[in-house]
């Protein structure tokens, strides 16, 4: 409170004063808003997991193209409530230009990404978690880089936000190459996946621990009949990226159980060698780790040629996104298009002949 010998000019430079302070120490910054983008499997669970985690009792409805909500948690009474911005991607890996959206240089600073991977589709799990993370670890690149050119000390700070998660001591810290934003990687329908035979899961989880550690991030299984203390971790992560609370101290290694591993309580060592002979392994010419499990999971689960993925890049061919009205009308104007070319093509030609002849 101001002292009743300051003036309103005394104040409002106090003002400018403490927002300068604030904006030159990234530690104070004011988290009040954080976003979290989820991205993954066409119809892997991703509304499912957003609408568990806001408390909301609804059926899911499938996400057209690009989806916002938001959540707002109080901090304590008569306090501003924080406010939880959830983006969600539809269409799986045919949309992806859209991802460059959410992510901007006014929020990357506070950040998140949660990849929701499909376990009953192991032949689409490696092509949907490499084509969406490229294309959003570029993007989240080439934002930090921008504001690089005006403020390195933040787009430093930034890179180093990973490094601090994990344990200064953990002995793989030369050996990952974490992602440039907070990454949780989610297996759904694990009720599913626990039917397949025992190698299957085996090969699926091992990868998935791979790359989650190798990425620095975060992995759970989730279902639907989950367990309370599970659906509980589950959430309190969710929480954490979206509100800033405490993690969930819940560990479960056992590839018979669903995974939740948090960033820095696995290790290569615990993971152990990619599930193949030597003489597979010798085979393939690779330049990292992350190309070699590529290779491994693909020997086992060869990637799905979906031939529907150029139509699927076009909303309006897909049938998730059908609606009646909308597309009668659509019908309709497209044949009168049609109809207008042709006449025009005719009304061109007769021009052309006309002056041909004189």
């Amino acid at each position: 409170m101001p002292g009743p010998s300051d003036n309103l000019w005394d104040i409002a430079i106090g003002e400018v004063q403490k927002k300068e302070n604030v904006g030159n120490d990234e530690e104070a910054e004011e988290l009040s808003e954080r976003s979290v983008f989820f991205i993954g499997n066409k119809n892997g669970g991703k509304t499912t997991i957003i609408l568990r985690c806001l408390d909301r009792d609804e059926a899911p409805k499938p996400t057209l193209a690009l989806e916002y909500t938001f959540g707002r948690r109080a901090k304590g009474h008569n306090t501003p409530k924080d406010v939880a911005h959830f983006w969600e991607l539809g269409g799986g890996t045919s949309l992806l230009e859209l991802v460059k959206i959410p992510i901007t240089i006014d929020n990357i600073r506070t950040f998140s990404i949660v990849l929701v991977l499909d376990l009953s589709k192991p032949n689409e799990l490696w092509p949907t978690l490499e084509n969406l993370l490229q294309v959003t670890r570029k993007h989240a690149d080439q934002v930090i880089a921008t504001i690089g050119k005006t403020n390195s000390k933040s787009a430093n700070q930034l890179k180093q936000n990973i490094w601090r998660s994990l344990p200064k001591d953990h002995p793989d810290k030369e050996l990952i190459d974490p992602f440039p934003l907070p990454l949780l990687i989610i297996g759904s329908k694990f009720d599913i996946f626990q039917e397949f035979d025992s190698e299957k899961r085996k090969i699926i989880s091992k990868t998935l621990r791979f790359v989650s550690h190798y990425y620095g991030a975060s992995l759970l299984f989730t279902s639907k009949s989950e367990s309370l203390t599970l659906k509980t971790a589950t959430r309190s992560f969710i929480n954490h990226l979206a509100f800033g609370l405490d993690k969930s101290k819940t560990v479960s290694l056992d590839q018979n159980k669903p995974l939740f591993i948090p960033l820095g309580f696995d290790s290569f060592s615990q993971i152990g060698s990619p599930p193949a002979s030597e003489t597979d392994l010798a085979q393939f010419r690779v330049r990292t780790p992350l190309e070699l499990w590529k290779k491994v999971y693909e020997m086992y689960f060869p990637p799905k040629n979906t031939g529907d993925v150029k139509e699927l890049k076009d909303p309006a061919k897909d049938p998730q996104y059908s609606e009646s009205a909308v597309d009668a009308m659509r019908a309709q104007k497209d044949q009168e298009l049609e109809h207008y070319k042709r006449n025009a093509d005719k009304s061109w030609r007769a021009m052309a002949l006309d002056s041909h002849v004189r």
